[in-house]
């Protein structure tokens, strides 16, 4: 495998090694493969840099790699493209590994920043767990030079650093507390505002309800799906016993076959109608943080996930509110009003340089300060 590796490697360094004879212009690339289409914190970014920055041409690359061969080889096509624009860039936005930033040897002057896809982190990932269950082999990440050429990471927070420099292998010091640009959205009541009324104004049945929103991790193995549908009929059912004014909105994981309610809204928007939120292992709870949602744990599997998953927090003890394994005590607490909002304010800080409420100009200001 290494040898493969190597030679893809070779070949793809001369083919490259033209493009970087190609002038140099003034532009920004954003590359990611978490989508086939930009995320809400790419267009900010990239709406930002054309405001601030009007001379400078913005690129934006999205494309998964998904199961199949004809998948990937449209991959391998893509990275033609990511390869010329890496080439006449100044400068490359990634969020997430991206083979051509970290196997290319690239001109000095290039700047690439890790802006990474989650506000906050949970679950180890990356150098962390190599050669784990859920991790990549220690082989194949050190011969794809697995998230190396980074200039700087950005974090959302102090206690994400550690955590950043383990599953990047990277240095502390060049780890950059900026907060991504949807925690703006979150941090300005204009935004959260007029999301919650377009909510409430096509479901009006949402008004007169207190909103329990779930938004629990994805779960990989057999059986998981159906465990997990379970667990939702488990809390719909508890909820239910405490009165009618409660209302369960599961917003599964997109890679879960369990069905969502509200569809045509994401897990992101509907944090604006929530009244509480449930989740687990997900680091959607900062993104509840920030709103100041009360966040309950629903965390039926515990013991199952512990055994498969490290974490870097200390789980559970670190987390903001009790965690249930079993629904019924959760409802009975959720109904029962109480709630430590100074305990989640104190872990929002700790993980989350919040309000943000500059965020994506906070970024492009850096990247800006950084140019090589």
């Amino acid at each position: 495998m290494k040898i493969i590796i190597g030679i893809a490697k070779l070949v793809l360094n001369i083919v490259y090694a033209p493009l970087k004879l190609l002038p140099v212009q003034k532009k920004l690339v954003i590359l990611s493969r978490q989508s086939n289409k930009p995320s809400t914190d790419i267009d900010m970014l990239a709406a930002k840099v054309s405001e601030l920055h009007p001379d400078y041409k913005v690129v934006v690359l999205c494309r998964k790699i998904e199961g199949g061969m004809a998948s990937k080889l449209g991959y391998g096509l893509h990275m033609l493209t990511q390869m010329y624009h890496l080439a006449t860039s100044e400068i490359a936005v990634l969020d997430s590994y991206c083979i051509a930033a970290s196997v290319l040897h690239h001109r000095k002057k290039l700047l690439i920043i890790q802006m990474w896809h989650s506000i906050g982190t949970m679950k180890q990932f990356g150098y962390s767990i190599l050669d784990k269950a859920e991790g990549s082999s220690s082989t194949v990440a050190h011969a794809m030079k697995m998230h190396r050429n980074y200039d700087y990471v950005l974090g959302a927070g102090e206690g994400y650093r550690s955590h950043l420099a383990a599953g990047f292998d990277f240095p502390e010091d060049r780890i950059v507390i900026l907060p991504l640009p949807r925690a703006e959205l979150l941090s300005r009541p204009d935004w959260v505002d007029a999301k919650r009324d377009e909510i409430l104004t096509a479901h009006p049945e949402l008004k007169e309800s207190f909103n329990v929103v779930y938004v629990p991790t994805f779960r990989k193995g057999e059986g998981c799906d159906e465990e997990f549908a379970e667990a939702v009929d488990a809390l719909r059912n508890a909820l239910a016993a405490e009165g009618d004014k409660y209302r369960l909105v599961v917003k599964a994981h997109p890679l879960s076959m369990v069905d969502c309610d509200y569809p045509e809204y994401s897990s992101f928007d509907m944090l604006t109608i929530a009244d509480a939120i449930v989740s687990d292992y997900s680091c959607i709870i900062y993104e509840g943080a920030i709103l100041g949602t009360p966040i309950y744990f629903y965390s039926y599997d515990f013991e199952e996930y512990m055994s498969a998953r490290s974490m870097y927090m200390d789980y559970p003890a670190e987390l903001p509110s009790p965690m249930f394994e079993t629904a019924e005590p959760l409802a009975n607490y959720i109904a029962s009003g109480e709630y430590d909002c100074d305990a989640l304010e104190k872990f929002l800080h700790k993980y989350v340089a919040a309000p943000c409420p500059n965020a994506t100009e906070d970024i492009v200001n850096f990247i800006w300060s950084v140019r090589k």
